[in-house]
Protein backbone atom coordinates (compact mmCIF):
# COMPACT_ATOMS: atom_id res chain seq x y z
CA UNK A 1 0.00 0.00 0.00
CA UNK A 2 1.13 3.42 -1.20
CA UNK A 3 0.73 6.94 -0.06
CA UNK A 4 -0.41 8.93 -2.44
CA UNK A 5 -0.78 12.60 -2.92
CA UNK A 6 -2.48 13.82 -5.51
CA UNK A 7 -2.89 17.78 -6.41
CA UNK A 8 -6.42 19.44 -8.12
CA UNK A 9 -7.69 16.32 -6.39
CA UNK A 10 -11.47 17.63 -5.30
CA UNK A 11 -12.86 17.55 -9.38
CA UNK A 12 -12.21 16.41 -12.87
CA UNK A 13 -9.01 14.39 -13.38
CA UNK A 14 -7.71 14.14 -9.92
CA UNK A 15 -11.19 13.03 -8.44
CA UNK A 16 -10.75 10.11 -11.10
CA UNK A 17 -7.60 9.16 -10.14
CA UNK A 18 -7.84 8.68 -6.77
CA UNK A 19 -11.29 7.48 -7.26
CA UNK A 20 -8.78 4.51 -8.99
CA UNK A 21 -6.45 4.55 -6.63
CA UNK A 22 -8.01 4.71 -3.00
CA UNK A 23 -8.94 0.98 -2.73
CA UNK A 24 -5.32 -0.28 -2.88
CA UNK A 25 -3.62 2.66 -1.60
CA UNK A 26 -3.42 5.57 1.21
CA UNK A 27 -4.81 8.61 -1.21
CA UNK A 28 -4.51 12.22 0.00
CA UNK A 29 -6.22 14.81 -1.97
CA UNK A 30 -5.25 18.03 -2.44
CA UNK A 31 -6.93 21.62 -3.35
CA UNK A 32 -7.79 25.46 -2.31
CA UNK A 33 -11.73 24.76 -1.97
CA UNK A 34 -12.17 22.71 1.62
CA UNK A 35 -15.93 22.06 0.88
CA UNK A 36 -14.82 20.59 -2.19
CA UNK A 37 -12.06 18.46 -0.79
CA UNK A 38 -14.55 17.58 2.22
CA UNK A 39 -17.31 16.20 -0.46
CA UNK A 40 -15.14 14.62 -2.90
CA UNK A 41 -13.01 12.90 0.36
CA UNK A 42 -16.21 11.51 1.97
CA UNK A 43 -17.41 10.08 -1.38
CA UNK A 44 -14.53 8.15 -2.36
CA UNK A 45 -13.56 7.52 1.30
CA UNK A 46 -9.61 9.20 0.99
CA UNK A 47 -7.71 12.25 3.19
CA UNK A 48 -7.68 15.88 2.21
CA UNK A 49 -5.36 18.55 2.48
CA UNK A 50 -5.87 22.11 1.91
CA UNK A 51 -3.40 23.77 0.38
CA UNK A 52 -2.56 26.58 -2.53
CA UNK A 53 0.41 24.86 -4.71
CA UNK A 54 1.48 27.97 -5.93
CA UNK A 55 2.41 28.54 -1.79
CA UNK A 56 5.43 26.64 -1.28
CA UNK A 57 5.59 26.83 2.61
CA UNK A 58 2.11 26.01 2.23
CA UNK A 59 2.95 22.66 0.25
CA UNK A 60 6.03 22.19 2.60
CA UNK A 61 3.65 21.82 5.39
CA UNK A 62 1.51 19.69 3.26
CA UNK A 63 4.32 17.60 3.11
CA UNK A 64 6.07 17.78 6.28
CA UNK A 65 2.30 16.46 8.19
CA UNK A 66 1.94 13.91 5.65
CA UNK A 67 5.34 12.26 6.47
CA UNK A 68 6.24 9.38 3.79
CA UNK A 69 4.98 10.05 0.37
CA UNK A 70 5.56 7.25 -2.14
CA UNK A 71 3.78 8.75 -5.43
CA UNK A 72 2.83 12.77 -6.17
CA UNK A 73 0.56 13.15 -9.00
CA UNK A 74 1.28 16.97 -9.63
CA UNK A 75 -2.12 17.46 -11.55
CA UNK A 76 -3.49 21.13 -10.52
CA UNK A 77 -3.98 23.12 -13.13
CA UNK A 78 -6.18 25.64 -15.33
CA UNK A 79 -7.18 26.22 -18.51
CA UNK A 80 -6.64 30.11 -20.41
CA UNK A 81 -6.90 30.48 -24.07
CA UNK A 82 -7.08 33.82 -26.20
CA UNK A 83 -5.09 36.38 -28.51
CA UNK A 84 -2.40 37.38 -26.20
CA UNK A 85 -2.88 40.84 -26.58
CA UNK A 86 -6.53 40.47 -25.63
CA UNK A 87 -5.67 37.99 -22.46
CA UNK A 88 -5.73 40.03 -19.13
CA UNK A 89 -2.43 40.64 -17.63
CA UNK A 90 -3.96 38.92 -13.96
CA UNK A 91 -4.96 35.71 -15.46
CA UNK A 92 -1.60 35.20 -17.35
CA UNK A 93 0.17 35.01 -13.87
CA UNK A 94 -2.74 33.10 -12.69
CA UNK A 95 -1.97 30.44 -15.16
CA UNK A 96 1.59 30.83 -15.05
CA UNK A 97 1.48 30.68 -11.07
CA UNK A 98 -0.50 27.49 -11.03
CA UNK A 99 0.57 25.64 -14.15
CA UNK A 100 4.42 26.26 -13.88
CA UNK A 101 4.99 27.60 -10.10
CA UNK A 102 2.91 24.84 -8.89
CA UNK A 103 4.31 22.27 -10.09
CA UNK A 104 7.75 23.04 -9.34
CA UNK A 105 6.60 24.00 -5.63
CA UNK A 106 4.85 21.14 -4.80
CA UNK A 107 7.63 18.60 -6.48
CA UNK A 108 10.68 20.73 -4.30
CA UNK A 109 8.56 20.14 -1.15
CA UNK A 110 7.99 16.40 -1.68
CA UNK A 111 11.70 16.04 -2.66
CA UNK A 112 13.21 15.78 0.88
CA UNK A 113 11.09 12.94 1.77
CA UNK A 114 11.37 11.08 -0.74
CA UNK A 115 15.22 11.40 -0.92
CA UNK A 116 14.63 10.47 2.75
CA UNK A 117 13.58 7.49 1.35
CA UNK A 118 15.68 6.63 -1.06
CA UNK A 119 12.61 6.00 -3.35
CA UNK A 120 9.37 7.58 -4.69
CA UNK A 121 7.50 8.13 -7.88
CA UNK A 122 6.21 12.11 -9.27
CA UNK A 123 4.08 12.19 -12.00
CA UNK A 124 3.53 15.22 -13.90
CA UNK A 125 0.01 15.54 -15.99
CA UNK A 126 0.78 18.00 -18.77
CA UNK A 127 -1.01 17.95 -21.66
CA UNK A 128 -0.62 17.36 -25.43
CA UNK A 129 -0.40 21.24 -25.24
CA UNK A 130 3.27 20.42 -23.89
CA UNK A 131 3.93 18.84 -26.95
CA UNK A 132 1.94 20.69 -29.47
CA UNK A 133 1.38 24.41 -30.16
CA UNK A 134 -2.02 26.02 -30.79
CA UNK A 135 -3.38 29.02 -32.39
CA UNK A 136 -4.96 30.46 -29.30
CA UNK A 137 -3.38 29.03 -26.83
CA UNK A 138 -0.18 31.27 -25.96
CA UNK A 139 -0.19 31.25 -22.47
CA UNK A 140 -1.60 27.51 -21.77
CA UNK A 141 0.80 26.21 -24.52
CA UNK A 142 3.85 27.79 -22.71
CA UNK A 143 2.82 26.38 -19.03
CA UNK A 144 2.56 23.04 -20.57
CA UNK A 145 6.00 23.05 -22.47
CA UNK A 146 7.63 24.80 -19.06
CA UNK A 147 6.87 21.78 -17.14
CA UNK A 148 7.66 19.31 -20.10
CA UNK A 149 11.05 20.67 -20.08
CA UNK A 150 11.02 20.53 -16.13
CA UNK A 151 10.26 16.80 -15.85
CA UNK A 152 12.93 15.70 -18.63
CA UNK A 153 15.18 17.64 -16.03
CA UNK A 154 14.34 16.33 -13.38
CA UNK A 155 13.99 12.93 -14.62
CA UNK A 156 18.07 13.14 -14.84
CA UNK A 157 18.58 15.08 -11.08
CA UNK A 158 16.32 13.04 -9.23
CA UNK A 159 17.19 9.36 -11.10
CA UNK A 160 20.28 8.82 -8.77
CA UNK A 161 18.08 9.46 -5.84
CA UNK A 162 15.86 6.55 -6.72
CA UNK A 163 13.16 8.85 -7.68
CA UNK A 164 11.38 7.99 -10.90
CA UNK A 165 9.67 11.08 -12.56
CA UNK A 166 7.13 10.56 -15.58
CA UNK A 167 5.16 13.21 -17.94
CA UNK A 168 1.85 12.23 -18.76
CA UNK A 169 0.54 13.86 -21.70
CA UNK A 170 -3.49 13.46 -22.03
CA UNK A 171 -5.34 14.35 -25.03
CA UNK A 172 -8.30 17.08 -24.01
CA UNK A 173 -10.88 15.78 -21.36
CA UNK A 174 -14.38 16.01 -20.47
CA UNK A 175 -14.08 18.04 -17.19
CA UNK A 176 -15.51 20.95 -16.45
CA UNK A 177 -11.90 22.87 -16.76
CA UNK A 178 -12.79 24.35 -19.83
CA UNK A 179 -16.38 25.60 -18.20
CA UNK A 180 -14.79 27.04 -15.49
CA UNK A 181 -12.40 29.29 -17.05
CA UNK A 182 -15.48 30.69 -19.36
CA UNK A 183 -14.75 28.89 -22.34
CA UNK A 184 -17.92 27.27 -24.05
CA UNK A 185 -16.38 23.83 -25.54
CA UNK A 186 -17.95 20.68 -26.52
CA UNK A 187 -16.10 17.83 -24.46
CA UNK A 188 -18.80 15.35 -25.46
CA UNK A 189 -16.67 13.19 -27.38
CA UNK A 190 -13.10 13.33 -25.21
CA UNK A 191 -11.53 11.90 -23.07
CA UNK A 192 -13.01 9.97 -20.01
CA UNK A 193 -10.83 10.81 -17.22
CA UNK A 194 -11.86 7.45 -15.95
CA UNK A 195 -9.70 6.12 -19.30
CA UNK A 196 -6.72 8.54 -18.13
CA UNK A 197 -7.10 7.82 -13.90
CA UNK A 198 -6.58 3.70 -15.68
CA UNK A 199 -2.97 4.73 -16.76
CA UNK A 200 -2.03 6.68 -14.02
CA UNK A 201 -2.94 3.44 -11.95
CA UNK A 202 -1.04 1.00 -14.75
CA UNK A 203 2.25 3.87 -13.54
CA UNK A 204 1.97 3.32 -10.13
CA UNK A 205 1.22 -0.45 -10.31
CA UNK A 206 5.33 -0.30 -12.00
CA UNK A 207 6.35 0.81 -8.46
CA UNK A 208 9.79 1.78 -10.25
CA UNK A 209 9.98 -1.91 -12.36
CA UNK A 210 9.89 -0.03 -15.79
CA UNK A 211 11.21 3.48 -16.31
CA UNK A 212 8.17 5.03 -17.88
CA UNK A 213 9.28 8.81 -18.30
CA UNK A 214 6.69 9.70 -20.94
CA UNK A 215 2.87 8.80 -20.94
CA UNK A 216 0.90 10.13 -23.92
CA UNK A 217 -2.86 9.29 -23.54
CA UNK A 218 -5.05 10.04 -26.71
CA UNK A 219 -8.15 8.85 -28.32
CA UNK A 220 -7.48 8.37 -31.50
CA UNK A 221 -4.15 8.12 -33.02
CA UNK A 222 -2.44 11.37 -34.74
CA UNK A 223 -0.27 11.06 -37.55
CA UNK A 224 2.20 13.66 -37.07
Amino acid sequence: MKTILISGGSEGLGKAIAKNLVRDNTVIILARDETKLKATAAELGCRYMVGDVRDFVAMQKVCDEIGTIDCLVNNAGIWLQGPLDQTDDSRIQEAIDTNVNGTISLTKAVMPHMKRQKSGLIINVISQGGLNAREGWPIYTASKWAITGFTKAMQQELEPCGIGVTGLYPATLNTEMFAKSGVGKDVSGALDPADVAKTVAFIVSMDGKILLPEVGVKKFPVVQ
